[in-house]
């Protein structure tokens, strides 16, 4: 589950909806996994009002960079979501 979100990650910033969307999984568990992702260094949060967008935090990991050459491309999907989609995030 973790992969899959940095994964979706690697393609762009996300809010927790579309995450949630995309994974078809509830918010708390993304929560969840955010926030071990988060304690881990790998991901930052920006609020935007009550809404909290996720992005990778590893330019200052190199290591991490030849893991996300395996990991498989998420674009697809995260292309055919988005917060005014889902209208979620306004």
């Amino acid at each position: 589950m973790r992969l899959t979100i940095l994964s979706l990650l690697k393609e762009r910033e996300l809010c927790v909806c579309e995450i949630v969307e995309i994974m078809n999984t509830s918010q708390p568990n993304v929560s969840q996994h955010m926030r071990k992702l988060k304690d881990g260094g790998l991901v930052k949060e920006a609020k935007k009002g009550q809404w909290v967008y996720y992005s990778l935090n590893i330019d200052d990991k190199p290591y991490l960079h030849v893991l996300f050459q395996y990991l498989l491309s998420q674009k697809e999907k995260v292309d055919i979501i988005s917060c005014e989609q889902l209208d979620c995030c306004d």
